[in-house]
């Protein structure tokens, strides 16, 4: 390669690692047209179409480039990362556990490639995979608080509570307003009076911080308020936060009330989606819910069974829903795509579903339990399309509930949680969950075990043991000490789980009662209990 070639290459680098994504597509293209074998112009150019939004287009010259270098585990790396985008899971781990034998034989010293690969296997599950490659990349390159940030991430899954404050505590001294860093840090431990964040936090609000930063810091100020009983601020600082969420996404319920009408009208018709379905003998158990339920707590006392795995929050149901009906809209469940799923045999989609949890490390052999709470939406495709699969649904009393899912952080960039940044939002997904619920119940009789949080708490033997006949699991009083579990929780109930059961989030939106109001009333005016 030429020396003017080597320095345009720098160029569209540089570039790269400024933002000017355009300019570097621009100049990678320019030197493929020169040269059509050009790995690293390839590489270059699948890097900025990812970053536009292309992913496909990405992947086909990533794969161009990995074909004419195939020992660089920097590419093979990242083809991993787009694979993984598209859904391609067994491709996914099959080329990061190629990027991972390269990368140790080599000895590569390049941070980005270590900690990409821990990010393909922490978003496929192997949470105990990733961590040491998290660590590595932190320390070839200690002063990028990028990978800091992930190890602290992954060291909080594993209730390294001490080590993950470090992690935090290095990204926060060289990015102040790191919003992800302050809020995982707030989340690690219950904080107290002598003992908190609440100043630096305020001071980061004072000074500015940028909108998405702003946006995880309150969040993370409005919960260590509240861990030491600072009811209002806490409030004040939720309501800050969520305000400016719902006023940036004009949010409405329709879609969501558009989508249970749909579910309903669809499951009414005697012939929708009906023959036999899959029979899997290693049966999933799935575990559904409206978030913040309940939901991590009965995966962790399930996968506490030496039978059982935990396989996390798994795509694989909504998504195998989506590729089978075939539909082009922007949503994975919409009406248009209940439609199309009428004829599709549900066996298809029993064998589609576990094709793709397979694909999962908790889910690779043997019984495993799928923690997607928004799978109460699917509950029908997943009755008729695996019909020996347990399914349980949590259920938390209607306030609490309201409080929790307000107060609690969802991915923003997400189309899915729109109606938790508004109280009365809350409220009315609740009644949709609870009308969607009540259809499940009497037309799948016997199929889906309610498990009340607050009767779990009050009874934790005996709920334990309706949990694990539904599951048709033996007796294990293993499933009591759930909280002994050293395996990953990659869920915001991380800290709740590692601590035998206790009644203190029971009634903790009594607290709030007075800013609460009108969704109690609300709720109250649909029939729905809040005592």
């Amino acid at each position: 390669m030429s020396g003017a070639a080597t320095a345009r290459l720098a160029e569209a680098r540089d570039a790269l690692a400024r933002g000017e994504i355009k300019r570097c597509a621009g100049m990678a293209g320019e030197m493929i047209r020169a040269d059509a074998g050009n790995a690293e112009a390839l590489f270059l150019l699948a890097l900025a179409l990812a970053e536009m939004g292309r992913v496909g287009l990405a992947l086909q010259a990533l794969e161009q480039a990995v074909e004419r270098a195939p020992d660089r585990a920097d590419y093979q790396a990242q083809l991993a990362r787009l694979l993984s985008l598209a859904r391609r899971e067994r491709e996914a781990r099959h080329t990061a556990d190629r990027a991972h034998i390269l990368a140790e034989r080599r000895k590569d010293r390049d941070a980005r490639t270590w900690d990409t690969i821990g990010c393909v296997y922490a978003r496929l599950g192997d949470h105990g995979a990733a961590l040491p490659l998290f660590a590595r990349a932190v320390a070839l390159s200690p002063h990028d608080a990028r990978w800091r940030l992930n190890h602290a991430i992954s060291l909080g899954f594993f209730g390294n509570v001490a080590a993950a404050e470090r992690e935090y505590e290095a990204v926060l001294e060289r990015e102040p307003q790191n919003g992800r860093a302050h809020l995982g840090l707030a989340g690690l431990r219950t904080q107290k009076e002598d003992a908190n964040h609440i100043e630096r936090l305020e001071r980061a609000i004072r000074q500015g911080a940028p909108e998405a930063d702003l946006l995880r810091i309150r969040h993370a100020l409005a919960k260590e308020y509240e861990d030491i009983g600072a009811h209002d601020a806490c409030f004040a600082q939720l309501s800050a936060a969520n305000a400016r969420l719902k006023q940036g996404r004009g949010f409405t319920l329709a879609a969501d009330e558009a989508r249970v009408a749909a579910l309903i009208e669809a499951f009414s018709d005697p012939g929708y989606f009906r023959s036999s379905g899959f029979r899997a003998g290693d049966d999933p158990i799935f575990i559904t819910g409206l978030p913040r339920t309940g939901t991590t707590l009965a995966d962790r006392i399930l996968s506490s069974h030496p039978a059982v795995r935990a396989a996390g929050e798994l795509q694989a149901m909504p998504l195998a829903i989506k590729h089978l009906a075939g539909t082009g809209s922007r949503y994975v469940l919409d009406p248009e795509t209940i439609r199309a799923m009428r004829d599709v045999a549900p066996a298809q989609l029993g064998q589609a579903y576990l094709d793709r949890a397979r694909q999962h490390e908790g889910a690779r052999s043997g019984r495993f339990t799928d923690k997607l709470p928004l799978n109460f939406l699917n509950i029908g495709h997943i009755a008729r399309a695996l019909p020996d699969a347990p399914i349980i649904c949590l259920r938390r009393q209607p306030m609490d509930t309201v409080w929790a899912t307000y107060k609690m952080l969802f991915a923003p960039e997400s189309p899915y949680y729109g109606w938790s940044y508004d109280l009365l939002d809350c409220a009315g997904y609740y009644a949709l969950f609870d009308r969607l619920m009540a259809f499940w119940k009497a037309l799948f009789p016997g199929r889906i075990l309610e498990l009340n949080y607050e009767a779990l708490i009050a009874d934790q033997e005996g709920e334990t043991r309706r949990l694990l006949d539904h599951a048709r699991l033996e007796w294990s009083g293993r499933c009591l000490r759930f909280h002994e579990s050293d395996g990953a929780v990659a869920t915001p109930s991380a800290q709740q789980v590692r601590s035998p059961l206790n009644a203190r989030s029971i009634g903790r939106w009594r607290a709030y009662a007075r800013h609460l109001e009108p969704a109690r009333q609300w709720l109250e005016r649909q029939g729905i209990s809040t005592d």
